[in-house]
């Protein structure tokens, strides 16, 4: 295991491109080292085809992360919870941006759950990503209950569909949150957005689900 070559390749990997990186700005992982500056706050699913700072050509410092599958804010989640009060309340982001995905292997688990089909049968043509039918007690199931409930709640969706609103649930939830009542209540301009990162095309996509401050007043004031 300790000569595993993929671990080394990711060591070599980061090797030069720490290298790559000083050589084309001097000082740059002296300066990251002193603070964070981001203004994004990036809420995105744990898939290993969606990683932000690689699909917006950003560098280091420019987006605070969360991850995990199918992109969750639950509010009874101390692990968002406390990226957001750390974010808003710490760093200081401008944007939080829900980003869900097509394909998504969490979504297609929760649609198949609703439909009582079997997930990764159902989806065979997707790969071998998709996850087995578990039982309701296992985590992932337990993850993913909340956004099953939608499925079952609106069976006319599509898988494709109930991705899109997934990301419009997951704006809702995180316009709810404590850490974003207590910066509107203080005046921050801070704005909630939700996106959908295309996996055929390699192209972000703008689902025009935006809160903010002066907009918010409830779900329908989703713009």
């Amino acid at each position: 295991m300790l000569n595993d070559h993929i671990l080394a390749q990711l060591l070599a990997q980061n090797k030069h491109w720490a290298a790559e990186v000083e050589k084309n700005d001097p000082g740059f992982f002296k300066q990251s080292s002193i603070a964070q500056h981001p203004k994004v706050l990036w809420i995105g699913c744990a898939d290993s085809r969606v990683p932000e700072s690689v699909l917006t050509a950003s560098i280091p410092g420019a987006i605070f992360t969360h991850r995990n599958i199918a992109n969750q804010c639950h509010l009874n989640d101390d692990n968002i919870l406390s990226v957001l009060e750390y974010a808003v309340g710490t760093v200081g982001v401008r944007h939080i941006i829900i980003v869900g995905h097509t394909h998504c292997g969490g979504v297609a688990h929760a649609w198949a759950t609703a439909h009582d089909k079997v997930p990764h049968e159902h989806f065979a043509n997707w790969g071998d990503h998709i996850p087995r039918m578990l039982s309701p007690e296992t985590p992932l199931s337990r993850w993913l209950e909340p956004l099953t409930e939608v499925a079952r709640a609106k069976p006319e969706l599509s898988v494709e569909e109930l991705g899109v609103a997934n990301v419009h649930a997951q704006v809702m939830n995180v316009t709810r949150s404590k850490a974003v009542q207590q910066a509107w209540t203080e005046g921050h301009d801070l704005w909630i957005h939700g996106w959908e990162y295309h996996l055929g095309t390699g192209r972000l996509q703008d689902l025009h689900l935006t809160a903010g401050r002066e907009t918010f007043e409830g779900p329908s004031a989703i713009v």
